[in-house]
């Protein structure tokens, strides 16, 4: 997979948290013209994009913030983990309570609580901007 690619209304902060997160910005730029309207099958698109690297280089999000045409609100923003479509990004880290810790300067809150999943893993969902479910891992051992 190349990328994983999430529409926001408030770039810097979602740049922001997926740096607090560990990944870096790669590069971004505005989008538009007829090959991006043929591309995704809107006409006049314009929008800013920032593509953010996971640390080891092996994958990537696209953050998008759409000027033309607007938006469209998905429905509320707090929807529960089983709700259809994708939920969530996972991410494997070092230390579970300081991501959490540092994440929180961001906004985000957890969607439940921290707990241990037999001898393997400490795993988390934070609910970070826009609504984005982000999971944590930290391997235990």
């Amino acid at each position: 997979m190349d990328n994983v690619g999430i529409v926001v209304e408030d770039l810097d902060a979602a740049i922001a948290f997926f740096t607090e997160l560990g990944m870096e910005l790669e590069g971004g730029g505005r989008i538009e013209g007829r090959w991006a309207d043929r591309v995704v099958g809107l006409d006049g698109i314009s929008c800013d994009i920032a593509m953010m690297r996971i640390p080891d280089g092996h994958g990537r999000l696209e953050l998008a913030k759409y000027h033309a045409p607007a938006p469209i609100e998905a429905g509320p923003r707090n929807l529960p983990h089983n709700t259809l479509g994708m939920h969530r990004v996972m991410f494997a880290v070092d230390d579970i309570e300081d991501v959490v810790a540092r994440l929180r300067t961001h906004g985000a809150e957890l969607v439940g609580e921290l707990a241990q999943y037999e001898d393997s893993y400490l795993l988390c969902y934070v609910r970070g901007p826009e609504g984005i479910i982000v999971a944590l891992a930290e391997q235990l051992g």
